[in-house]
């Protein structure tokens, strides 16, 4: 957790800057001692900004709300890796943000009885097969709350990411479900109190639903559903996008079938084609992480066995930039030999540029 002694500081300096997370992020790289960078900053407001900060500190200590700072150790490493992740995370529940498997599941507001189906036999598939699964979503109407619920249903840690600050619920309709979901899992957000729900903040909070998770799955989005930004976020951040498919003719559908026609999600019909798209272990399956010592690689170049080696030493896989890197080949090379060792079914390719052994 934050140390107190610094906490004022980080919340003054998040009001003063507004959002601007890479700007204090910059801030924070140049004077790592919040309080340095806070008497070291000269922008008007700041009065007012720690005013607020003596505010939100009786209101995080009245509540006893948990704060994560971008650079402590605590901090969600997934979203850690994200260059736009908040400098202050706001936390209340019993959550666990660093062990374990974490999956978004995100869609349409305005999903039909199918999809509502589809998103619980999701969530009880996968939390029957995975250990330590955590889903994560937004509590919005549609498959946001169909999500939750099925993961209450199942016993499972859920994670709710609001767009506004830990002083309400919205929609207060999904007040009981929040309030179940803080005995196991909880509320997370960037947002102080006295932040209400805004168009925009639903946009931002949508980088957190992606950069928390290994992967996100979008079970219905119509042509421009606000999910899709929530999957495009995703494979920005170079991280597995799954997408339901569905009828040519069902609007519900049509942003899932554009990400799967586009090569930005792989198409999911089951909690199995996630697991083994992602090379999980399930309770009394050990993932396979290499292929047999007798199998034959003679055919293969020397290039090809260089990317074979170093993708089986890479357990997460690697980006194709950082393998053209790592192994000195040109890019245009490497894109031919990665084709080739996919034809041969010894690697996989996902969506963002990243690759795996199988």
């Amino acid at each position: 957790m934050m140390n107190s002694d610094k906490l004022p500081y980080i919340i003054a300096l998040t009001h003063l800057y507004n959002g601007k997370h890479r700007l204090l992020r910059e801030v924070l790289q140049r004077y790592p001692d919040p309080e340095e960078a806070w008497e070291r900053v000269m922008l008007p407001g700041k009065t007012a900004s720690w005013q607020r900060a003596q505010e939100e500190m009786a209101f995080v200590d009245k509540h006893q709300i948990a704060t994560y700072y971008r650079y402590d150790p605590d901090y969600p490493v997934r979203l850690a890796e994200c260059a736009d992740a908040p400098i202050l995370l706001y936390a209340k529940g019993n959550i666990n943000l660093r062990d374990g498997h974490f999956v978004s599941i995100v869609g349409t507001r305005q999903a039909t009885e199918r999809g509502k189906m589809i998103t619980r036999e999701i969530v009880l598939g996968l939390a029957e097969k995975l250990p330590k699964l955590t889903i994560v979503s937004g509590l919005a109407y549609g498959i946001d709350i169909s999500a939750h619920r099925a993961a209450l249903e199942a016993g499972i840690p859920t994670l709710i990411i609001p767009g506004h600050g830990l002083d309400r619920i919205y929609p207060a309709y999904h007040r009981p479900d929040a309030v179940r979901a803080l005995e196991n899992g909880g509320i997370l957000t960037e947002y102080m109190s006295g932040n209400t729900p805004e168009k925009h903040h639903f946009v931002a909070r949508n980088r957190i639903i992606a950069g928390l998770s290994e992967c996100t799955i979008v079970v219905e989005s119509r042509a421009r559903g606000g999910s899709l930004i929530t999957a495009s976020m995703a494979f920005d951040y170079n991280r597995p996008v799954f997408a339901v498919p569905g009828r040519i003719s069902d609007d519900s559908s049509a942003g899932c079938n554009s990400l799967i026609r586009d090569q930005r999600a792989m198409l999911m019909q089951s909690p199995d084609d996630l697991i083994e798209a992602m090379m999980w272990a399930t309770a009394g399956r050990p993932v396979q992480t290499s292929l047999p010592m007798d199998e034959d690689l003679s055919g293969l170049s020397n290039e090809e066995r260089t990317l074979l080696q170093l993708l089986r030493e890479a357990d997460d896989g690697i980006l194709v930039n950082d393998l053209a890197e790592e192994a000195d080949i040109s890019y245009s090379d490497i894109i031919t030999h990665l084709m080739l060792l996919e034809m041969k079914k010894l690697i996989k390719s996902f969506p963002g540029g990243k690759f795996r052994a199988v």
